[in-house]
């Protein structure tokens, strides 16, 4: 066992890892620990757009952005937060330009935008044009914008180390006296190369390890996603906050879930059904096709249900774009009509797409402050603990993100977390270890390791991620969710029987990938039971058999916390947090 000492230790290096990296590295001693290449994360697979209100091309401010986000997110939205992230939008941006990132541009040389779901003028009036883009590989240009900066500034980064428990110097679980403080110590990441553990004592640790879209069988993350910085603090007495909202992106492509982005719309595509209807007219008269991403996936996911799919089993929509110029598709969305060529054979020029719902985005998380600091409860903070990105829940994003937002998100916050946990390492002292502080991740990976033949890590992947596929996507019920939470818990029982083939030391993915069927069981559990809970529907979540939004009994934020059970080990306890509304009242969302 290897014990390094940093002061600040990011876990993660996507676009809110990297981008706390630049910030933190010129004030503190920094390590980056990520379980891919940086490069490889999975902010490089977004598309579209990164919003800020810069008014290149049509009137626009940072207060109508605030608003659309409010809106946008069903009043679940800590409005303290988005007004920072619209306000800091316009910074971030040009931060971003002065590194060198190559956006596409006006005419007169300043950064074009382009409209997206959700972004309005003047409190819903119309579409606006808020979207700053290269092409649409926008998050590809982001996070190799970053990484040439994170080069530049000699950070450094450990490749391929997956972190797998955060030190602290209380047990949350066992609950904490009110008032205490709790400090992080460091974390312990596994060594893919080698098998070796490693120990990272830091005064400052950010988590910024994204989300967790491998819950479900339909989605647009990659297989990397499994939500290991959530996982991670729930096992640790952290709450996690707002689980049951997850976003499914209108359009990925039929039957394999990769997205093609909603630039596409906001270039002038039109989503029509089996009969060559634009039946977004129907649901969201004034903006249609660039309606919120719930309310689109709800639409498609009804019309489909109502007959009026396409294909020869009636089981999607169609994105049609042959109404557009082909020089204009290929200039300002060439990755689109390649994945359309290449995943289903089809011509994007000449043929409508075939697009289903695909599960995209987490809108819960790691609770955190304004400043990212990780919240223990509704008000007290684990010191020297950080989150930004997808796997924290600042709630900017409240119950469904606008698209463009994430991108914005990491940027904004990730920033913020590198300041403040710099900032933190600076003024505090070293906390110390526990006696054995690899402990519980060495006894883990060895019974894994030495387990004689059990379970199979792909079975009991491919189980959960069907049942959340059927009873935990666009529609919900009690009767869906009931049979998902069930399902759940049958597996979660088996995966202590869980073996490896691989017995090596050498670049065992196999040993990674049972202990990531660990985290997604865990989260699929904290999605289903604040799904059951919560009596409603509001933004990503839909229950059929509560089909509007009840302000009076939900308008506020979960709590998931694990905590022990009277049988023994643990189970989910729910708490809530209230909302911060600063000038936007509660309203009727209509589009």
């Amino acid at each position: 066992m290897q014990t390094h000492q940093y002061d600040v230790v990011i876990v993660g290096a996507g676009g809110a890892g990297m981008r706390a990296a630049l910030e933190s590295s010129t004030r503190a001693r920094t390590a980056v620990l990520s379980k891919l290449y940086p490069t490889r994360s999975h902010t490089g697979a977004a598309q579209g757009g990164m919003c800020a209100a810069l008014a290149n091309v049509e009137e626009d401010n940072w207060e109508w952005h605030t608003f659309d986000t409010v809106k946008g997110g069903d009043y679940l939205v800590d409005q303290d937060a988005a007004e920072v992230m619209a306000k800091e939008a316009i910074e971030a941006v040009l931060d971003l330009e002065r590194m060198g990132l190559p956006f596409n541009r006006t005419p007169e040389g300043t950064i074009d935008q382009r409209r997206f779901g959700g972004h309005t003028r003047n409190h819903g009036e119309a579409a606006v044009r808020r979207a700053c883009y290269a092409a649409d590989r926008t998050g590809h240009m982001i996070l190799q914008t970053l990484y040439q900066q994170c080069v530049k500034q000699d950070v450094a980064f450990f490749n391929e180390f997956y972190v797998l428990d955060i030190l602290m110097d209380h047990d949350l679980i066992r609950d904490v006296e009110p008032g205490a403080e709790v400090k992080v110590a460091g974390v312990v990441a596994y060594e893919l190369a080698t098998g070796e553990i490693h120990v990272f004592r830091a005064k400052s640790v950010v988590l910024a390890t994204g989300g967790s879209g491998k819950i479900f069988k339909t989605t647009s993350n990659a297989h990397t996603l499994t939500g290991d910085g959530m996982a991670l603090a729930l096992r640790r007495g952290l709450p996690l906050e707002d689980m049951e909202f997850f976003q499914f992106h209108p359009t990925g492509l039929a039957g394999l879930g990769i997205l093609l982005s909603e630039a596409a719309r906001g270039e002038g595509a039109i989503l029509r059904n089996g009969e060559g209807e634009r039946f977004m007219e129907r649901y969201a008269p004034t903006i249609k096709d660039l309606a919120p991403r719930d309310i689109v996936a709800r639409s498609m996911a009804n019309e489909v249900r109502e007959g009026r799919g396409a294909g020869p089993n009636k089981d999607y929509v169609l994105l049609d774009l042959t109404h557009l110029e082909p020089e204009h598709i290929e200039a300002k969305l060439p990755d689109i009509t390649e994945f359309a060529r290449t995943y289903l054979g089809i011509e994007p020029f000449t043929e409508p797409v075939p697009v289903y719902p695909t599960a995209h985005y987490a809108m819960g998380g790691v609770p955190t402050t304004i400043e990212t600091e990780v919240l223990r409860s509704n008000t007290e903070t684990v010191s020297g603990l950080f989150a930004a990105g997808e796997v924290a829940c600042v709630s900017v994003h409240g119950s469904n993100r606008l698209g463009t937002n994430s991108l914005l998100d990491i940027n904004v916050f990730g920033k913020r977390a590198g300041i403040s946990a710099a900032a933190y390492a600076n003024r505090a002292d070293w906390v110390e270890l526990p006696e054995n502080p690899a402990g519980l991740v060495v006894e883990q990976i060895e019974a894994m390791r030495s387990a004689p033949t059990g379970e199979r890590v792909s079975e009991l992947r491919k189980a959960l991620q069907e049942t959340m596929d059927t009873n935990a996507q666009v529609f919900r019920t009690a009767e869906s969710l009931t049979t998902a939470l069930a399902d759940i818990r049958a597996l979660r029982a088996r995966y202590p029987d869980v073996s490896v083939q691989d017995k090596g030391t050498t670049f065992n993915t196999d040993l990674l990938e049972a202990v990531e069927l660990g985290f997604l069981l865990d989260l699929a559990e904290v999605v289903v039971v604040g799904a059951l809970a919560r009596e409603e529907s509001r933004g990503g979540h839909f229950r059929e058999d509560f089909p509007t939004r009840d302000d009076a009994r939900f308008m506020e934020h979960s709590m998931a916390y694990s905590r022990p059970a009277p049988s023994g080990g643990t189970e989910i306890r729910l708490e809530t947090k209230p909302v911060t509304v600063t000038r936007y009242q509660p309203m009727e969302r209509k589009y």
